[in-house]
């Protein structure tokens, strides 16, 4: 029988035991060990039956338990002791407090999905993992941020498999109340509500939930609100799913309606107004229009507006393929934007400008939210430095005339909170520990593993409709003295799951290798409307299935936080096959390597700028380049020869060194031990996600926040009339003539140039006129990491013509082919770049110009 309505009842906790309520709904529990042990005191089979969540605990704890607790003067002080720790970690200056200058007052850090921990599963992937581990770094430095996400009923789907091997999908009721959030309420004890208007006159009404992430206030969205129509209600109803129109309203719910859920937020409970928004990917990116709105009805124009939301907005893309990027057809935004919908009084058409694909190749019937996303934020970033540059590529027709190099989007590459990846016994390790001691911990991390591997693996043959009768042989699945390889993630084509399996000879002889076996543990979800990624689960299934060597690899289903926790610590060798150049970052190996796990990946993402033979191996890749253009049979040719060099490295390098046990008597693995210590001393520093925020906070949000002080409305407005009349003029500016006066060719000496300038109808003040200089290839072209840039100097004032005269010398400081070039950049103090307007001049392509181009050195 099924109930026609569900609530839930709360424990009525007795005085004494009133803190273990505060506790249980800081998430910061989620990576405080002593926090955990307590909610474990309290009710040990309640604490392993709830996964570890201390919200069920204390819903399921009997009021005889509570009763023993009350009473139990050591357990009064551990539960005082806890309580005061996280009383001081809330309120004591951290690192934030501490930093000099002048830094943002608060940070709105927004993203459609946020992996703190496994008792609140909105997330997918390494997008959400990424963005609870930004706001858990944030907290722990004490930086003032506020999430904003969404409330998802169904979270992301829980993974199953049928007999054949083939995914299953479920999504189970999650009650928030069973969670460890809060619903916002106003001072009357009204739950906050936020409202967007849809075409028709509907409504999309949501309430906004809290989660304290330590210090840090995580707000999410949720349109399950009875006032809702049937359709608005499910807006949030699970991550990723529905169709174009379904995640068009997630989005402006998630953009627009945050922004208003974070002014809710700051009046009732006092918290600083943001002075920078940071976009987590495009799906945000409409916080930048509800901005705008907000400045439109104080009475600034379309355009000072938007001056003003680009000064403080910061845009992080994640993708580095164009079809990560969500697009939706131009007619369905217009339909849910303007006088009909959602931010009535903005003009629909410059809305639909800001996403539209203006480069060559583009669409121009879609929205691109990563488009809107980069002209909404003036400051933009990859999440590593191969992304940086994968990006600048990619994105460059937005500033036609600039080399892909200038593009304005950095990089900052991500990292991953180690407090809440690092296994408790790495983290106890003492400086100095010997070899044995550092082998024994890796070992026993490893049969940890074995067990965890084994009761899950029963469980998912279970549940594929085996009978116990058939199971005894998953008592021998693994051996904890076998070398063991992990591969965890999503299921994209790009992330070759199945490259292993490119010869499966040669992979079971690694696997039944008589002295030297190599075992694996696979794990990962393909999207519910994937069908390619769910037939390469099947196809790793169906090997793993196979009575030769199923004790050697498996694949566990419902790939979460939990597993994962122990995939990483347990594994010695962490494995990424990726298509370079598309692991936008990939942070797995990370976690593995702050638990001593050696990495064995393709050189794409962080792995790309932080390898060294000390900390793993890299798989060498057959065209160093992506997909774009390949034909099938180069794909083919690729895919074999990259899973022949994981085979060669596997069996040549990484088994041997794994069971070479060092001289005759020591049965240590000597330079295997030495690889793992160099792990942890000197690859474990570099990936924490503190090390990220800290970039962050220095990086983009202080200039962001400077920027946005800079820019009140009448400065703002000064701003945009400035763009707008140089984008008028900027078709009469030209170089009318380039002059070199050859003081010597030779190292040490200088090129004196002068350059006739048109400027029309603009002053000196509103350019910069540049020398660019460096060595040349064949093709004249000069190499951007070698370039110099020298502002040159008008020369008097304007000739009788109204050109104006340029001059500067070039110092010529290399030898070899060297060449320069000049042009001319919008200038302006209040922009970020020289690139931020993608407008530029160039000389005319005539052979004085080419002439004057090919200077050679000797």
């Amino acid at each position: 029988m099924k109930a026609i309505r569900r609530f839930s009842v709360r424990p009525v906790l007795p005085e004494p035991l009133r803190p273990l309520s505060d506790l249980a709904h800081n998430l910061r529990w989620s990576w405080h060990p002593e926090t955990r042990e307590l909610f474990r005191a309290v009710d040990p089979d309640g604490w392993r039956a709830s996964g570890g969540d201390p919200v069920r605990v204390l819903g399921a704890v009997s009021a005889r338990r509570l009763a023993e607790l009350s009473g139990d003067g050591g357990f009064r002080r551990r539960l005082a002791a806890a309580a005061d720790d996280l009383r001081a970690y809330l309120t004591e200056p951290r690192w934030y407090q501490r930093a000099e200058g002048e830094l943002p007052a608060a940070v709105a850090y927004f993203s459609p999905e946020f992996g703190i921990t496994a008792a609140l599963p909105q997330y997918s992937g390494g997008l959400g993992i990424l963005a609870g581990d930004h706001l858990k770094a944030a907290s722990d430095l004490g930086a003032p941020l506020i999430g904003v996400g969404l409330l998802y009923r169904h979270g992301y789907f829980r993974q199953g498999l049928s007999r054949d091997g083939w995914q299953q999908e479920h999504y189970p009721v999650l009650d928030p109340n069973e969670m460890p959030l809060e619903l916002l309420r106003a001072d009357g004890g009204t739950p906050v509500r936020v409202e967007l208007r849809l075409p028709g006159g509907r409504l999309l009404r949501a309430h906004v939930w809290q989660a304290r992430v330590g210090r840090v206030p995580l707000l999410l969205l949720d349109s399950h609100v009875e006032e809702n129509a049937p359709r608005e209600r499910d807006v949030t109803d699970r991550l990723y799913g529905g169709g174009s129109e379904h995640r068009l309203l997630q989005e402006m719910l998630l953009g627009i309606g945050g922004v208003r859920a974070v002014r809710a937020y700051c009046r009732l409970t006092g918290h600083p107004e943001p002075e920078v928004f940071h976009t987590n990917e495009g799906h945000a990116g409409f916080l930048g229009l509800e901005r705008i709105r907000e400045l439109g009805e104080r009475g600034a124009s379309f355009g000072t507006a938007l001056e003003a939301v680009r000064a403080g907005t910061v845009f992080t893309t994640h993708t580095p393929v164009p079809a990560g990027i969500d697009r939706f057809d131009r007619a369905l935004v217009a339909r849910h934007f303007g006088d009909d919908g959602e931010l009535p009084g903005v003009d629909v058409e410059r809305v639909l400008e800001l996403g539209t694909e203006t480069y060559p190749g583009g669409d121009g019937g879609v929205f691109n939210m990563a488009v809107m996303g980069l002209r909404l934020a003036q400051r933009a970033n990859g999440v590593s430095t191969l992304h940086g540059s994968v990006s600048r590529e990619m994105f460059a027709g937005l500033w036609p005339g600039f080399d892909a190099a200038e593009v304005p989007i950095t990089s900052v590459t991500n990292g991953v909170h180690a407090p809440t990846w690092t296994a408790g016994e790495v983290s106890a390790l003492r400086p100095g520990t010997g070899d044995a001691g550092l082998w024994e911990l890796r070992r026993t991390l490893r049969g940890q593993l074995v067990e965890e591997v084994r009761r899950r693996l029963y469980d998912s043959w279970r549940q594929r409709g085996a009978s116990p009768a058939e199971l005894g042989w998953i008592d021998g699945v693994l051996d904890p003295e076998v070398l063991t390889v992990g591969f965890a993630r999503r299921v994209p084509s790009y992330k070759r799951l199945t490259l292993m399996l490119r010869d499966r000879e040669r992979l079971t002889e690694l696997l039944l290798h008589p002295t030297r076996p190599v075992q694996l543990v696979v794990a990962g979800k393909a999207h519910p409307a994937d069908d390619g990624g769910k037939r390469l689960i099947q196809e790793l299934v169906r090997f793993a299935d196979d009575p030769r060597v199923r004790h050697r690899i498996v694949f566990l289903p419902d790939y979460g936080m939990a597993m994962a926790q122990r995939l990483y610590t347990g594994c010695d060798v962490w494995l990424n096959n990726p298509l370079r150049p598309l692991e936008a970052c990939g942070t797995s190996g990370m976690k593995a390597a702050l638990n001593g796990c050696l990495n064995l990946s393709v050189r794409d993402g962080w792995w790309d700028e932080w390898y060294e033979p000390d900390f793993g191996w890299a798989i060498p890749t057959a065209d160093g380049g992506g997909p774009a253009g390949e034909s099938p049979e180069d794909r083919e040719r690729r895919d074999d020869m990259e899973a022949a060099a994981l085979y060669e490295l596997l069996r040549e390098h990484v088994a041997p060194c794994f069971y070479d046990r060092g001289p005759a008597g020591t049965g240590l693995p000597e330079r295997w031990i030495a690889m793992v210590r160099q792990t942890l001393e000197r690859l474990g520093p570099r990936v924490p996600a503190d090390r990220m925020v800290r970039e962050y906070v220095e990086r983009l949000y202080v200039p962001a926040a400077h920027a946005h002080r800079a820019l009140d409305t009448r400065t703002a407005e000064r701003l945009a009339g400035w763009k707008a009349r140089v984008r008028a003029a900027w078709p009469r500016v030209a170089v009318d003539h380039v002059e070199t006066v050859c003081e010597s060719v030779e190292l040490g000496g200088a090129l004196a140039l002068r350059v006739r300038v048109a400027l029309g109808d603009l002053e000196p003040g509103d350019v910069e006129v540049q020398a660019v200089a460096g060595r040349v290839d064949e093709s004249d072209s000069i190499a951007d990491a070698d370039a110099v840039r020298v502002p040159l100097k008008p020369s008097g004032g304007p000739e009788e013509d109204g050109s104006w005269l340029y001059e500067g010398p070039l110092t010529l400081d290399r030898t070899g082919p060297f060449g320069y070039t000049v042009r001319v950049l919008p200038a302006h103090p209040l922009l970020a770049g020289p690139a931020e307007m993608g407008l530029v001049t160039l000389p005319p392509e005539t052979p004085e110009a080419g002439e004057a181009a090919g200077v050679l050195m000797r």
